[in-house]
This record gives C-alpha cells, sequence and structure tokens, in this order.
C-alpha cells in the first residue's frame, strides 16, 4: 500500500522539476523564445492560397451575371411580346440586334466606339494630373482645404450636362467644347477621393515617415500617396464614371459633322429619325463600355491593392 501511495508523488516531483527546468531554460535562452514566438506568428500570418478549380471559377464569376442577363432579356421580350408598347417604342431584343448588326455591316460601329473611347481616355488622363495635385493641395493645406474643399464638393454634385451650354459657348463646336465638360466632369472626383484616402491615414504612418525622413516630396511619394492608395483609387473609379458620362452628355449635345461621330452622336441620330432600336442600341454600347473599362481595368488594380495591404483574401 505504501509503494502505490507514494509512486504518484514521485511522478508529481518528476513533472514539476521537468517543468521549472523549462522555465529555467526559457530564462536563460530569451532568443529562442522569441524565435518561437515569431514563427508561431508567421504560421498564423500564412494563408495556403490553393488554386480555384475552372468550373468553380466560372461559376462563381461568369453564371451570375450571365443569368442576370438573361433575366432581363426575357422580361424584355415577354414585354414586347405582351405589345405593352408599340413596337416603334418598345421594339424586341433582336431588333437592336439588327439595328447594331447592320451598324456592324456599315463598318462605321467600331469607329464610333474609338471616338468615344479615346475621347474619354484622353480627358481622364488630364484630369487625373489635374485632379491629383489638386486633391493633394486640398488634403494637406487647411486655408486651401477651407476655401477650395465646399467648391469640389458642389462641382462633383452638378450635373456634367449642366456645363455643355457653356463650353458651346466658349468654345464652340470643337473638341474643346467636349474636353473641357469632361475634365469639369473627372477632376472633383479625382481630387475627393484623393483627400478622402488622405484623411484616412493613421497619424502614427505620417509620424513614422518624418522620422524616418521622408519629408516633402519624399513623404509624398513614400508615404502619403501608398497610404492613400485604397481611397485614390475609389476616387479614380468615380472620377471616370464621371467622365463618361461627362463625355456622353457632350457629344449628345455638341454634334457637328467636325466632330466626328461618337456613341453620343449615335444615340441622337437615332433619336433624330425615330430609330428606337438604334436608340437602344447605342443605350446599350455605352452600357458595355462602362462596364468593360471597370472590370478590364479598375477592377483588377482595385484588387491587387486591397489584397496587398491585407485587406482582401
Amino acid at each position: 500500500m505504501a509503494s502505490t501511495e507514494t509512486q504518484p508523488k514521485v511522478e508529481d516531483e518528476l513533472v514539476a522539476k521537468d517543468a521549472t527546468a523549462a522555465v529555467a531554460d526559457r530564462k536563460t535562452d530569451p532568443a529562442g523564445d522569441l524565435a518561437g514566438l515569431e514563427a508561431g506568428l508567421d504560421a498564423l500570418d500564412t494563408r495556403t492560397a490553393a488554386r480555384t478549380p475552372l468550373p468553380v471559377l466560372l461559376r462563381r464569376k461568369a453564371l451570375p451575371p450571365v443569368v442576370a442577363v438573361v433575366l432581363v432579356l426575357g422580361l424584355w421580350q415577354a414585354a414586347f411580346a405582351l405589345s405593352l408598347k408599340p413596337d416603334y417604342q418598345l421594339p424586341s431584343p433582336l431588333m437592336v440586334w439588327n439595328a447594331l448588326a447592320e451598324e456592324w455591316y456599315k463598318g462605321t460601329i467600331l469607329s464610333i466606339i474609338w471616338q468615344s473611347v479615346s475621347r474619354g481616355a484622353l480627358g481622364f488622363a488630364v484630369a487625373l494630373l489635374v485632379g491629383t495635385p489638386l486633391g493633394l493641395l486640398v488634403a494637406r493645406v487647411r486655408p486651401v482645404r477651407a476655401a477650395i474643399g465646399p467648391i469640389l464638393s458642389g462641382l462633383q454634385s452638378l450635373p456634367s450636362v449642366a456645363w455643355v451650354p457653356a463650353a458651346i459657348i466658349w468654345f464652340g463646336l470643337t473638341d474643346a467644347t467636349i474636353y473641357a465638360v469632361v475634365l469639369l466632369g473627372a477632376v472633383p472626383s479625382i481630387a475627393n477621393g484623393l483627400v478622402a484616402g488622405v484623411d484616412r491615414i493613421d497619424p502614427l504612418h505620417l509620424r513614422a515617415g518624418k522620422v524616418l525622413g521622408a519629408t516633402g516630396w519624399s513623404g509624398v511619394r513614400h508615404v502619403l500617396l501608398p497610404a492613400a492608395l485604397p481611397g485614390y483609387i475609389s476616387g479614380l473609379k468615380q472620377g471616370w464614371a464621371f467622365s463618361w458620362r461627362s463625355l456622353m452628355a457632350a457629344e449628345l449635345i455638341a454634334t457637328s459633322p467636325e466632330l466626328g461621330a461618337g456613341l453620343g452622336q449615335l444615340l441622337e441620330t437615332g433619336r433624330s429619325y425615330q430609330d428606337m432600336p438604334l436608340v437602344l442600341g447605342a443605350i446599350l454600347l455605352i452600357l458595355l463600355v462602362g462596364i468593360g473599362i471597370e472590370l478590364l481595368i479598375f477592377a483588377p488594380v482595385e484588387r491587387r491593392v486591397l489584397r496587398h495591404r491585407g485587406l482582401l483574401r
């Protein structure tokens, strides 16, 4: 009986000695303990990136928009079949397709799309060069923000079409009119997006940059702009949306043979001839180009920025 009672006590003493030795080893080897802690944190932060199979990716990404498009076309065809409106007011999807096919056979549809896309890209590039320094100035200089900040917000809320009559009076029926409307529509959005991104920067990051010697232009390049990049990208997306809308408004109103044919002019041509299939076809082309630019350019850039900052898996 005595031997069986003393055996657990001996085992408890051995366990206590091992624990004491482990604590002593940790105290004598803090570097090894710190290395183990860092390895554990790295293991927690490490994510296993498994490649998604192509069928699963198509089901997640492509199937929902395809289903939505099919549903819209089905409802459209049903409304046409029920004769909710006369066919010259509500044409069928096939009639709209035929109208676009006719423009394709004429050999003009690609040049029309390119005319508008090139104008939009050039106007957006100039707006980017103007809006970025303006946004930095408003974000970092308090008197400038107090003076210009409310004006930028007001210009951003002003419909772009309101600038078209004034631009026609200023510049006549020229390309300058179209680019002026695009700039007035896009610059406030880009500047306000950058201001919002700068306002969300942690002040500790800015102080750390100053301590490391990142001041002036170096601080703007290496600290301010990278930290404000998520908000800046959102401002760029909104700026493109405003520039595209402004471009369509300018092309729709400022029509002239000297200006060439864009999507806005195509829409106005369909209206003047009471050609509803062409009108709806032009609207669809404007929508598709806007969605295409968003998916091919801005969405990948935004995903990469967010993933780099750990905000997106």
